[in-house]
């Protein structure tokens, strides 16, 4: 696991190994995470009950992961997702 990492960075992972279309890959490119070192700060960093339902919402999603994706999705969000307020 990577300790570099700082609390802002943590969440922000966590953020986006939660939302459908943000593909591992994008985590794996942004902070240099593997899925597997994603799944083990999720069970590190969540509640059990929270790891649990993260874990079946993300099993077998194809939008979390780049290769079972449609190539017709080419970004994780949509443009006005971060709006500034």
């Amino acid at each position: 696991m990577h300790e570099t990492l700082s609390l802002a960075d943590i969440s922000r992972i966590i953020e986006m190994a939660w939302e459908d279309r943000t593909p591992f890959e994008a985590i794996l490119s942004l902070y240099g995470l593997s899925e597997n070192q994603v799944i083990k700060l999720m069970q590190r960093e969540m509640k059990p009950g929270s790891f649990r339902l993260w874990r079946q919402r993300v099993s077998g999603r194809k939008t979390k992961h780049q290769s079972l994706r449609d190539p017709m999705v080419s970004r994780a969000y949509c443009p006005t997702q971060y709006k500034s307020r």
